[in-house]
């Protein structure tokens, strides 16, 4: 048949026909794109068609894309599937939302379920969070736990629990320069989250909201920024070992502009972290590049310069001299609440600062336990995944130590990793907290739909970037009233969890109250399941003790972090 005569269709199928048999077929869609540019101009020139040229054009786009990929040498997939091999790159890019949009179930995915993020919009929305049909969750399932309720419900006026830190106004805490300046902390507060990482809107809006609330916001160890003053909400401020906000030129401690900003009354506490759950033992590095003039005058640091955050302090390197510069921030600071945030990690350390209180007198005011599953901020995935102890081994171990050393009533603790309902608060009450902080959940509560685009600056709802076009969709005064919302529609359900128990606060709450199941024929109490020490335990014989207290115990000093024996042996 002579190809002259034929139509343009049949011309088009031939040579294809052609191009496939000289080309492999992973070349095929290649081969498309460059017959249908050759048959798209030139019907257009003929026919005299603007689609038809707009269609050449974008064929000769693809050709030109596929000769790229041929000529590259980063992808060998693009190499070997020219133009082709983009869509893999496409369906990984968009996999996740189409994973969290069209197949995962409510009770998949991580960090947090669709069912908890659902949990947290509804609340923050005032929106109704009831669920009709009974609970999704599987109670035969190993580790399901419940609260025991009782016969005789209790009925509570206000869900604005309350506690007391530093003492109470008509009596000090036991320690030696005491805080003077106690302060009344809800029970549920935002956890540490700096400006930086967050953008200037979440900040404003979490402030205000917890302004509305009347709830305290964790500056985060980037300091306080101008946007955190414009509300007035209550303040906690993080001390990192960059001291930002309270540092000389050359990174260290200074005392001068510390009691400049903790005098300040905005500021209710003073936090001194040591460790923060998702990187613990591990410093940061802001770039440059991120230093705005805005970040700089918060932080203190010049601008266009790298922020750094050593691993570990300067003001001090022994748990004696900790205890010493934690009674040096209570005395700069007009004496408000003071004391420090951790994630557990050697035992021998812990203990070495608890031997540092007995042996000084000097107590802090408070410890936030952070688990080894929080963390808003980026980390590296290693750190993510196995560095830390997580938030019930590490509340256990704090909580047990200080019973086991009589200073249990005279230092508050609070807890904070993965808490977004008001179950989640009941149960690290119950493992000994007085309180709690949720980040995440308060992210949330903004508008974060867990995109997990943190460390980009692109997050997709301006939460977590610096760019202003981004953060403009969040409206500060909507936020604030979701972040009010939130915090009180989460104390609502726990005052009727706590009701539901026949208690009067969510302090009495204790492991007797829930139970967890074992296996498809056992539960036991969670009393029986975790570590209890009689108070004044660890003072005397340890021979009856835990194996953590017997091995470690020994080990630690409070002159040093160090374990007095290098031998190590495995913890039960």
């Amino acid at each position: 048949m002579n190809f002259l005569f034929l139509s343009p269709t049949q011309k088009a199928l031939l040579m294809l026909k052609r191009l496939t048999h000289l080309l492999p077929a992973r070349y095929f869609f290649f081969a498309l794109c460059s017959v249908g540019t050759l048959l798209a101009l030139a019907a257009a020139l003929v026919q005299h068609s603007a689609g038809l040229l707009l269609v050449g054009l974008l064929c000769l786009c693809l050709v030109a894309l596929g000769i790229f990929d041929l000529r590259q040498s980063r992808h060998a997939i693009l190499r070997n599937y020219p133009v082709l091999g983009h869509l893999r790159f496409l369906f990984e890019f968009i996999r996740p939302e189409m994973r969290q949009y069209f197949i995962e179930s409510d009770s998949e995915a991580t960090p947090f379920s669709r069912a908890q993020r659902s949990l947290v919009y509804q609340r923050a929305k005032g929106a109704p969070d009831s669920r009709p049909f009974g609970t999704h969750l599987d109670v035969g399932s190993q580790g399901y736990e419940w609260v025991n309720h009782s016969m005789l419900p209790t009925k509570l006026a206000s869900h604005d629990f309350r506690i007391w830190i530093g003492g109470t106004p008509g009596q000090a805490a036991e320690s030696v320069q005491p805080c003077t300046q106690p302060y009344s902390a809800s029970v549920f507060n935002i956890s540490a989250m700096s400006f930086g990482a967050l953008s200037a809107n979440a900040i404003m809006a979490l402030n205000k909201g917890a302004k509305l609330g009347g709830f305290a916001h964790d500056t985060g160890e980037g300091s306080i920024s101008q946007h955190h003053r414009v509300h007035g909400g209550d303040l906690i401020w993080e001390i990192g070992s960059g001291y930002f906000g309270c540092r000389h030129d050359d990174g260290s401690f200074s005392e001068e502009r510390f009691t400049v900003n903790a005098l300040d009354p905005q500021v209710k506490m003073i936090e001194l972290k040591m460790s923060q759950g998702a990187k613990p033992g591990h410093g940061g590095v802001l770039p440059g590049s991120k230093v705005t003039p805005e970040i700089a005058a918060a932080r203190g640091v010049p601008v266009g310069e790298d922020c750094i955050s050593p691993a570990s302090h300067s003001a001090f390197s022994t748990p004696l001299e900790m205890m010493h510069f934690i009674a040096r921030l209570r005395r700069l600071s007009g004496g408000k609440p003071t004391g420090f945030k951790l994630c557990i990690g050697h035992p021998w350390e812990w203990f070495a600062i608890v031997k540092a209180m007995l042996e000084t007198g000097i107590t802090p005011d408070f410890i936030v336990v952070d688990g080894a599953e929080g963390g808003t901020g980026a980390a590296p995935v290693e750190f993510s995944d196995h560095v830390g102890a997580p938030l019930q081994e590490g509340l256990l171990l704090v909580h047990n130590t200080l019973l086991g050393v009589n200073l249990r009533h005279r230092i508050s603790i609070g807890a904070a990793g993965k808490v977004i309902s008001a179950f989640d608060m009941l149960r690290l009450m119950a493992l000994g907290a007085d309180w709690c902080n949720a980040g995440r959940g308060f992210m949330m509560a903004l508008g974060c739909i867990q995109a997990q685009t943190c460390h980009t600056g692109k997050c997709p709802t301006g939460v977590t970037t610096q760019d202003k076009w981004r953060q403009q969709a969040l409206v500060v005064p909507d936020k604030a009233e979701r972040v009010e919302n939130f915090h009180r529609s989460t104390l609502h359900a726990l005052q009727e969890l706590v009701q539901a128990a026949g208690l009067s606060h969510p302090q009495e709450i204790n492991a007797h109250h829930i139970v967890r199941r074992l296996t498809d024929t056992e539960v036991r109490l969670l009393s029986h399941l975790i570590m209890q020490v009689e108070p004044g335990a660890l003072l005397g014989s340890l021979e009856r003790q835990l194996h953590v207290f017997r091995q470690y115990w020994p080990m630690a000093s409070a002159q040093s972090f160090r374990a007095n024996n290098v031998q190590l042996a495995a913890t039960d």
